[in-house]
């Protein structure tokens, strides 16, 4: 393990295809990576539990810190929440952080929240078939980030912030979160690459694991590449 951070893999949409997973660890590798981040839909599969359990394994083979959030279809979060709990006593350097935050070394904090935020207060909050929560459950579960205020910090989230330079819809609330904190680094699910400010914070979607698409971000320039697994 790295004494610090920086540079990250990141990826989104696996899905459970282990080939695709198996290429991003060998690009970790030959970037020389200092952790690994992977965004939802993470199973993909009927079989929920099996394809978390593989994947978490696979993983966690590669020896680095890795951080995740579950997609909308990783639902039920039991599921999920299970398999990420039996992994991470085998695996220490494994961190599921939704709704929470985990350590990084050189004392980074990575958080997120991972499904759907809506910014409807009347909308159905869901955990069985569809992951999808209110915007004011991410500000409370997050809260706890008021209290490490001198920490750099690397945001993970499914749902896009609003932003008016993204040109697609996006939540208010995590944009509010990433204005209040000023994470470095914002990683988002996007259908394609792309790297945008907000603020002071760098905002990068990987693209789609299951389309052959990742990235490389170096928190020490704040810059980040699109890299293709084709």
């Amino acid at each position: 393990m790295r004494a610090s951070i920086r540079r990250i893999i990141a990826a989104s949409e696996p899905k459970g295809n282990r080939e695709s997973v198996k290429k991003m660890l060998e690009v970790a590798e030959k970037e020389q990576a200092d952790a690994i981040v992977v965004l939802g839909d993470l199973a993909g599969s009927s079989q929920k539990a099996e394809a978390f359990a593989e994947l978490f394994k696979l993983l966690g083979s590669a020896n680095l810190p890795a951080y995740y959030i579950p997609g909308p279809n990783d639902a039920p979060v039991s599921e999920y929440l299970r398999e990420a709990y039996n992994i991470e006593l085998v695996y220490p350097y494994m961190h599921g952080v939704h709704g929470t935050f985990a350590f990084a070394p050189g004392h980074i904090v990575f958080a997120g929240m991972g499904g759907e935020i809506r910014e409807d207060n009347q909308a159905v909050r869901d955990e069985i078939n569809r992951l999808c929560y209110l915007g004011w459950e991410v500000e409370y579960r997050l809260k706890i980030l008021n209290e490490l205020k001198d920490y750099p910090k690397v945001f993970l989230f499914i749902t896009m912030p609003h932003h008016r330079g993204l040109a697609q819809p996006g939540s208010e609330v995590l944009a509010q979160l990433i204005k209040t904190h000023n994470p470095q680094l914002v990683v988002v699910h996007g259908s394609d690459f792309f790297e945008e400010w907000l603020g002071s914070s760098l905002v990068v979607s990987p693209g789609l694991l299951t389309k052959g698409q990742l990235a490389v971000v170096d928190l020490r320039e704040r810059k980040a590449k699109a890299i293709s697994l084709s």
